[in-house]
């Protein structure tokens, strides 16, 4: 089937047709033609003010798949992730058992030849992810891990951490760290500030995660190696960051999405659709990741799709569990950021340098190319509705709303979504 998208304005950094608006004409699993000519095709689909780039690619999404199938499958997965405008994802390895060994690795890639999503594993640095017995990350690595973490659970062991990070320069491997002091955190709820004091709610400082990114770039500095931060949310971890990377460190980290559009005041409403790890902090946090966007200190966004189940999510404020599906509603958050960021600042972060991260190859738009493409409209507007929640968790804040920001289109592997 051939498709034909009309002047869409391709983001594609490395492309002869970046910044450029041409009509695009995709054909057996490849882009076949690209120019100003109206392409015979099956379905045209009109994609003026559209974006069209390498199909995105999520860091470090929860799929439960082994273990807390529930909540998220590799399956339920895909299709989310598909209707989001992914085309690629690396998953945490905080599944039962925990990612950890070949098999598990295997587990994770099955198919991915065949798959419209390409699913990757990230590993474990530590057995269960516990931070206390280091995992054998060369045959992780030669399995297929693209990346090394303990995902949703902190790096605490500073010894175990400078022994990551030695270990896996024998292959140039990049340690990713989820940065927490827990002990700051025991028994958080949200952010410490004015709100929680109000709310009466066990706060989890700022301190306990710039502490955890000082300590981390101290060791990082001495025993050199690669290290990438997940989910920062402080205006100090901005900071530390930028002032780190001036000094030469091999450091990078990213953020979600939703972290610099939402507050701290949102809980108080006490909907536990808000409760995240980290949590949602204070204005000058927000306005300090926006321009660490802007600037490049933050390098990549992310998801940070985390799905819940009922029993888990919807309970009592302080029995609730952290976290919130984000893979279909990013495409939203995206619009909100590009009022305040470049748009072509934002896609690059999403589409092109988490694979550069990575290692692996940026899909090249260009003629003869293959397609693993994302079309993103900005302005289209939809319901974020449980009739089209693709995750097998309903724990999003959006759910039922209308929101601004949509992907219409992803293809990869021969294969295609089209939003009708």
């Amino acid at each position: 089937m051939k498709i034909l998208l009309q002047s869409p304005r391709i983001i594609n950094s490395t492309s002869p047709f970046h910044l450029k608006k041409k009509n695009v004409l995709i054909a057996n699993g490849r882009i076949a033609e690209i120019g100003d000519k109206n392409f015979q095709a099956d379905k045209v689909i009109n994609a003026n003010g559209m974006i069209l780039s390498a199909g995105w690619f999520d860091l470090g999404a929860f799929s439960g798949d082994p273990g807390h199938e529930q909540c998220e499958d590799l399956s339920s997965l895909a299709k989310a992730a598909a209707a989001g405008g992914f085309t690629e994802m690396a998953v945490l390895p905080n599944t039962l058992p925990s990612v950890q060994t070949k098999n598990e690795v295997s587990y994770i890639k099955q198919d991915n030849e065949n798959r419209l999503v390409q699913i990757h594993a990230l590993a474990a640095i530590t057995k269960n992810c516990k931070g206390e017995e280091l995992t054998d990350m060369i045959d992780l690595h030669t399995a297929g891990a693209i990346a090394f973490t303990d995902g949703l659970n902190p790096l605490w062991h500073t010894d175990i951490f400078l022994k990551s990070l030695q270990y896996l320069q024998k292959f140039n491997g990049l340690l990713i760290d989820h940065p927490e002091d827990t002990w700051l955190d025991l028994f958080g709820q949200m952010h410490e500030g004015p709100e929680s004091a109000l709310l009466g709610l066990k706060g989890m400082p700022s301190i306990a995660e710039e502490i955890a990114i000082s300590k981390s770039l101290k060791l990082l500095e001495y025993t050199g190696g690669k290290l990438h931060f997940a989910k920062i949310s402080t205006a100090r971890s901005v900071n530390l960051i930028r002032a780190a990377k001036k000094k030469g460190l091999t450091i990078s980290c990213d953020c979600t999405g939703y972290q610099p559009l939402l507050l701290d005041t949102e809980l108080k409403s006490f909907d536990t659709n808000y409760k995240v790890k980290p949590p949602l902090r204070e204005k000058k946090d927000a306005d300090a990741l926006l321009k660490g966007l802007e600037d490049g200190t933050i390098d990549i966004l992310c998801t940070g799709h985390l799905p819940v189940d009922d029993e888990n999510k919807f309970l009592e404020f302080d029995q609730a569990n952290f976290g919130m599906i984000n893979l279909q509603t990013f495409a939203s958050q995206l619009s909100t950021l590009s009022e305040e960021v470049k748009m072509e600042n934002l896609i690059l972060k999403v589409a092109e340098q988490p694979r550069q991260l990575l290692n692996l190859e940026i899909p090249l738009i260009d003629v003869d190319q293959k397609a693993n493409l994302t079309l993103f409209d900005p302005g289209a507007e939809w319901e974020f509705s449980q009739e089209n929640n693709f995750s097998k968790s309903k724990n999003s804040p959006w759910l039922g709303k209308k929101i601004k920001g949509r992907a219409v289109a992803v293809f990869n592997n021969g294969k295609a979504r089209v939003e009708e």
